[in-house]
């Protein structure tokens, strides 16, 4: 395996990463902590048939995190009444996250929270998903041609997935490492995309639960605003 020029690969095809939304999500398998704080190897298959939302945040022991992570587990409910199975990642190890859950809240712990935090010591899977942070642009020459891929990187960014039933992503936020996430908006986007499964219908600007949907038309759009203009 070499590293080359992006000149080298003229007249080459080139897989690269890219905007995930619209396709299949990348695959993995890596050992997390469960949720009993067993350690388990998981990937991404072994919930095929059900919603995912898997997000990535920097390391244990930080500030943020545990907030975004704590929120998610008071949440978690509502996710699994939605058919929902909530997967955290961060680059540190197994060992290091069941440190992390094994201290209390108020030591800046995260407690024993109940959904699978995947250990990406590696950095592969925060790489598929082209969350890290300082991760360089390469080529790799491999034996089935030139690969667009990245090299380095240090952490990864708050990225947030939501991957439907059949294991593609409909749904990509990713903030820098001072934004924290707002769990219930993860919430909102799954009603949303749940809803347009159901009924086939779009979802206008700051849909919610049991509001109208749109018709996907010039018709749909002319009715909705008419009804609606005043409250967007």
């Amino acid at each position: 395996m070499s590293y080359f020029a992006n000149s080298f690969y003229k007249n080459k095809i080139i897989k690269g990463n890219s905007m995930l939304v619209t396709k299949k999500a990348p695959d993995f398998k890596a050992t997390a902590i469960m949720p009993d704080n067993d350690f388990k190897e998981i990937s991404l298959s072994d919930y095929k048939g059900k919603k995912v939302v898997l997000f990535f945040y920097p390391m244990d022991f930080t500030f943020v995190c545990p907030t975004e992570i704590i929120a998610f587990h008071h949440r978690l409910n509502e996710f699994e009444e939605r058919g929902v199975q909530v997967l955290g990642c961060s680059t540190d190890s197994h060992f290091s996250h069941w440190a992390w859950k094994n201290t209390p809240e108020k030591d800046g712990g995260i407690g024993n929270v109940q959904y699978p935090i995947i250990a990406d010591i590696d950095k592969s899977i925060a790489r598929k998903y082209d969350v890290l942070v300082d991760a360089k642009e390469a080529y790799v020459e491999t034996e089935e041609g030139a690969e667009q891929t990245t090299i380095g990187g240090t952490v990864a960014l708050r990225g947030s997935f939501l991957i439907d039933e059949e294991g593609i992503v409909r749904h990509a936020v990713i903030n820098d490492l001072p934004l924290g996430r707002n769990i219930d908006e993860m919430l909102r986007v799954v009603d949303a995309w749940t809803h347009y499964q159901k009924y086939g219908e779009v979802c206008p600007a700051g849909w919610e639960e049991g509001k109208e949907g749109m018709k996907g038309s010039l018709d749909g759009v002319a009715e909705f605003l008419s009804k609606h203009v005043d409250e967007l």
